[in-house]
């Protein structure tokens, strides 16, 4: 099940970034390719058998998970700024670009690296499960490490999540709303992870559901806020369309 969630997010997340190319050459909303982009990656680097294949040629010190969580930070980032800029929440989007963000993203950039020198890293392992099994030590060192990971996108997320709100909450157009939905079902995922810690181990399968959950429901209400800019346009008023304009 967790093969077939993963492999169908990666071609859902894949397909997208392709149909964005044309757009992304023309120099058009070159931000949403690159979400959906760095998502394919990221999403890529997550499966346990070309992480294996990639980090072995990295020197097999799992280098790739390093790259993985900065990954993700980028693709989060830039949906940060997609998403603040489309629903008009400017409080966000100063909040995420600002000095308040970029000391944010530093502190925790400057936390993952650290973490990730401390640690015994060498031998391959996708999820770093075979350094956690090494010591207690190490078993304590990926865990912070994890929990350093899943720090930005929280932060990122809950910012967002007001503006989801007050989108669905709104007047705006239905297939708008439902993307507000989806990218607020996608925030709250993220900030669930930030609880793995407290989860109980046998919970390890809901948790690659959470994670592709978020995944998924941003890939697809961005998709949403595309398909709605197309069907509706620049022919109606601005108090309507704010959220599907490029």
């Amino acid at each position: 099940m967790i093969e077939i969630l993963q492999w169908s997010t990666l071609a859902t997340c894949a397909v997208v970034a392709g149909a964005r190319v044309p757009s992304a050459l023309r120099g058009e909303n070159r931000t949403v390719f690159y979400i959906f982009a760095l998502l394919t990656v990221a999403i890529l680097l997550s499966i346990e058998a070309p992480y294996v294949a990639i980090d072995k040629a990295l020197g097999g010190i799992n280098l790739t998970n390093l790259i993985l969580r900065f990954v993700i930070f980028a693709a989060i980032y830039f949906v940060g700024i997609r998403v603040t800029k489309g629903f008009d929440a400017e409080d966000g989007h100063r909040l995420i670009t600002g000095w308040a963000g970029r000391a944010v993203l530093a502190l925790i950039s400057m936390a993952v690296v650290v973490l990730f020198l401390m640690m015994d890293t060498a031998g391959s392992s996708s999820g770093l499960n075979g350094v956690a099994l090494k010591d207690a030590r190490n078993g304590l060192l990926v865990e912070l490490y994890g929990a350093a990971g899943r720090a930005y996108p929280t932060f990122v997320s809950l910012v967002l999540l007001p503006a989801m709100v007050r989108a669905v909450r709104s007047a705006l157009p239905a297939l708008v709303r439902m993307a507000a939905f989806l990218l607020g079902a996608g925030a709250v995922a993220i900030a669930l992870t930030l609880l793995f810690p407290l989860w109980p181990p046998q919970w390890g399968t809901a948790k690659f559901i959470v994670n592709y959950t978020a995944v998924l429901c941003f890939v697809i209400g961005l998709a949403l806020i595309w398909a709605a800019r197309i069907r509706y346009g620049r022919n109606v008023p601005r108090k309507i369309t704010y959220a599907t304009a490029e």
